[in-house]
């Protein structure tokens, strides 16, 4: 008998191809995250569990499962909706998947530095609204990339390609980094003060821990210089959203990309949405074609191979593999 396992989510067909082949597998095919009652009712009994990071797999969800699940597979870089700490204490296996998405994270990161920067979906919306009537030398004059500062918080994966990226624009590029990582071209800061008062752009590239979340606060922005602009691809909860709205409205800040919010999604009265100085995107890091493929395919493998005794590509918590 296959193992059985619930998917929280359709996901693209590279992971669903190898689900099917390998797995007994339930799928919930709303779009949005099923209710807390249908998840409870749908992991009882089943081995393993793959979901996304909008869904919180906690100590309910556990019990839901009963004592047959084995394995979480988070179909994401970050796990924090899941409790790691009680999956491990009951002996579940964590997964997640690097890697896969870092370059288009990267991309992403910097087509929001450079939109931010000059303006364009301020621009875009000038020419929709009818408003473009000629050339004129002060229309929407925005902030030059090339040669400017840029400071990385948090410098793994992530962090590091946008390093690549800026060396390729000129770019002075500043690092703070908490495991003391080194970059060839680049200068790590020793304080993330030093970082903020240098950086003409700020992006934001570390996990949502306890100790991180708001980390980005209203002391954060008023290190930051006037001229600045603050771009976060991580987690929206690393972010006081009220600081942020602050430092925006009062010019603060010159002005802020976001593609990860707090809450998310933000409701469509949300004042973040009504400034100009701000981009919000609707968390696409990794929405290409190649990565989502490449996600789903890593997380489908981390689910198979630990349902069937073997070492998965990823584990979070490698530790309850010998128990």
């Amino acid at each position: 008998m296959r193992p059985k396992c619930f998917i929280t989510r359709v996901i693209p067909e590279a992971g669903m191809e190898l689900i099917r082949k390998h797995l007994d597998a339930d799928v919930w095919e709303g779009e949005l995250p099923p209710p807390r009652d249908v998840f409870f009712e749908r992991v009882r009994g089943v081995q393993g569990i793959l979901c996304l990071l909008s869904d919180r797999i906690d100590k309910e969800v556990m019990d839901a499962a009963g004592d047959s699940l084995k394995v979480i597979s988070v179909m994401a870089v970050g796990y924090d909706n899941v409790d790691v700490q009680e999956a491990t204490r009951r002996g579940i296996l964590v997964t997640n998947t690097p890697g896969a998405l870092t370059e288009t994270t990267a991309d992403l990161t910097f087509a929001l530095i450079l939109a931010i920067a000059r303006r364009v979906v301020e621009a875009v919306q000038f020419v929709k609204q009818g408003k473009w009537k000629t050339w004129s030398p002060t229309l929407l004059l925005g902030e030059d990339v090339y040669g400017k500062t840029i400071g990385i918080i948090g410098f793994g994966r992530i962090g590091q390609a946008v390093a690549r990226r800026a060396k390729g624009f000129a770019m002075e590029v500043l690092y703070y980094d908490y495991k003391g990582r080194e970059f060839d071209g680049g200068k790590r800061c020793k304080t993330l003060d030093e970082l903020l008062s240098h950086a003409d752009f700020v992006t934001l590239h570390i996990p949502s821990t306890p100790e991180n979340k708001k980390i980005v606060d209203k002391r954060f922005f008023e290190k930051m210089k006037p001229t600045a602009f603050f771009i976060n691809v991580a987690r929206g909860d690393l972010v006081d959203t009220g600081a942020l709205v602050d430092a925006l409205r009062q010019k603060r800040i010159k002005g802020a990309a976001l593609d990860c919010t707090d809450p998310e999604p933000l409701p469509p009265d949300h004042p973040l949405l009504s400034l100009d100085n701000c981009i919000v995107l609707p968390h696409i890091g990794s929405a290409s074609e190649k990565t989502r493929n490449e996600i789903a395919r890593l997380a489908a493998i981390n689910l198979i191979k630990a349902l069937a005794s073997e070492m998965p590509p990823h584990p979070v918590n490698p530790e309850v593999l010998g128990r």
